[in-house]
Parts: C-alpha cells; structure tokens; sequence
C-alpha cells in the first residue's frame, strides 16, 4: 500500500515532505501494532507563530490556523497579531479547518483525525482518530453546527449529521473511465444551496447538489490536480491547482473555461469572503492573485515568502499562511 504521487506532491508543497516520506515507509511495511502513533496533546510553545501554517477559516471576528504538529494559531484583530490556543489533544499534522458559528468548529488532519472545539478555537477534543491506517483528512466544511463532510485520501468521504459525534463513510461512484473511486480529495467547500465541491486529480471536482447525499464529478478540462475550490453567489465556481492552473464556471461546474492567472508555480489556496467582491489566490512560489470580479481576471502581487494557504479576515485583510506561520 503506497501513497499516490499527487498526494505525496500535496504534501511536499506544504513543506511537509519529510511527513510524506515517514508515512510512505510505515505504509509500506504494513500495518504493524508495535509502529502505530500514540497521541500526544500539541506542545505549547513560543515558536507556534513560527510552525507551518496549512489552513484558516473565521470564527466570528476571529482567525483561527491550523498546521503542523496539531499547532492552533488564534488572531483577534484580523492577523495582525496571533496567539496559541491553550489546548489541543493531538500534536499530529492539521490541514484544514471550518466553523459552523463563532464558537463551534472543526479541523481534520493525519491519521483521519478529526477534532472540534465549542469555545471558538480554545480548546479541542478529539471527535475521530484512525491509527489503524494512515489516510490523512485534506478537507473539512460545516453548513451548520449538526450537518458536515470531511474528505481525504483515496476518495475517503465522511458525513455526520449529529455535530460529528458519529461520521458515516460514503462509497462514492468511479470517475468517468476508471473502475473505482480512488482518486484524492484535497479540500472542501460549499455555497450555501445544497452544492459541495471538493477538488481533485485528473482536473476533477467531487460534486454533490443534495447536501452530501450523492456525489457526481465535474470536469473541468485540466488534466492535472486541483488543490483548492471556492463556491461563488449565482452558481460562479473557482478552481486552482498545478502550475498557475485556474478555471471558472458561471453554471455550478457544468462548463468551465481557463482563466489567465499569469502564475507558473502552483496555486495553492483560494479565498473569499460571504458578501465580498474580492477573490485571493495563492501560489506555493508567493505569488499573490487578486481578482474584484469575481474571478473572471486576477492581478499579481508578490510576497517575500513562499505560501501554503490564504484566508480574507472579518475586516477584509488578506491573511496568509506559509511554512513559516503566519505571514504579517
């Protein structure tokens, strides 16, 4: 059992490549007892400002990031200053995050771990964990405080309709040509009407129009991966991915066009704000994309730093994430 090479490559970008190479060894000696981790809570320290940050999502006026060695980063004040949550039960590696309401949210991360907090990112219990096999968690959404997905590896899907007290797997449908449903889902998001959308390989999204009850997949016309999807008003989707890849659809994903994003290196968060104008993109190389029309043409700005995600804060600042933490 082997991890796929985009899966691999998801992580390397991250700046996760020494986790992507432990993980593939320990897959490829099977599952031993002796060899599976044994939770430890994340260490409070004064370099969390300083650990790779891989996802944000608001809580309501608050930031909160997650990243490696299960570390949480809390701003109140739009990014401008970051402190670390008192508690949190896992030090495994954090990739994604959502909030339901200003206090009750959820991160996934590796070893299908899920975690949720009720005091707005504070503190966290562990709602899931799965050492038996290592199949990483790469996305997460909440349209309220009872109904989310989780998604992952190898088109691992997981629902709950109870706050995440129980998660259900899904057996999804095979892509068009391929046997089995096998490809992996890199992220997660929803627009409020019943349509979730979770990017993944072979230039696919993962779409379902009932609230999660089935799923569908959209092409998109790219063959490579697509790494983040942002939902729109008025049907407009996003999806960015591989090298400066980025494609737009004005009717819920049935057609999709290529967009000038002018990158090379790979986008790898899209962001925006419910009720904004403005649409962010960025790229693993620091490249920043603006876009005030909704994603139909995008300005470039450069940052000093390599970058691993983005989020538009309660105010409207552009906060990003990178290897480094958070980015002033």
């Amino acid at each position: 059992m082997k991890f796929s090479a985009s899966v691999i490559r998801w992580l390397v970008l991250r700046g996760a490549a020494t986790w992507a190479l432990v993980a593939l060894c320990c897959l490829d000696a099977g599952a031993d007892e002796t060899r599976m981790p044994t939770l430890h809570p994340a260490e409070t320290t004064r370099y969390a400002m300083k650990t790779m940050m891989l996802a944000a999502a608001v809580a309501g006026k608050r930031v909160v990031a997650v990243g490696d060695h299960g570390i949480v980063l809390l701003s109140d004040d739009d990014g401008q200053s970051w402190r670390q949550a008192r508690s949190v039960p896992a030090d495994v590696m954090l990739t994604a995050v959502s909030f339901a309401d200003a206090e009750r949210g959820w991160a996934v991360g590796h070893w299908g771990l899920i975690l949720h907090t009720g005091d707005g990112g504070e503190t966290w219990a562990v709602q899931r964990l799965a050492t038996d096999e290592d199949r990483p968690l790469f996305g997460v959404h909440f349209r309220d405080t009872q109904h989310g997905v989780a998604v992952g590896l190898w088109s691992l899907i997981l629902t709950t309709d109870d706050g995440g007290a129980t998660w259900r797997t899904q057996t999804l449908p095979p892509p068009i040509g391929a046997r089995r449903a096998d490809l992996n889902l890199f992220g997660l998001t929803a627009d409020g009407n019943g349509n979730w959308y979770a990017p993944s390989e072979r230039g696919l999204i993962l779409h379902s129009a009932d609230d999660g009850a089935t799923w569908n997949w959209l092409a998109t016309g790219f063959k490579g991966s697509l790494w983040s999807v942002v939902a729109l008003p008025d049907g407009i989707l996003l999806a960015a991915g591989l090298r400066g890849a980025l494609y737009r659809s004005a009717d819920h994903g049935a057609n999709w066009s290529a967009v000038d994003s002018g990158a090379s290196a790979s986008i790898i968060s899209l962001a925006w704000r419910d009720g904004g104008s403005k649409v962010i993109a960025a790229s693993v190389d620091g490249e920043v994309l603006s876009s005030t029309d909704t994603g139909a043409s995008f300005q470039s700005v450069r940052s000093n730093v390599p970058l691993t995600g983005a989020l538009i804060a309660p105010g409207g600042q552009t906060v990003l994430l990178s290897r480094q933490g958070p980015v002033r």
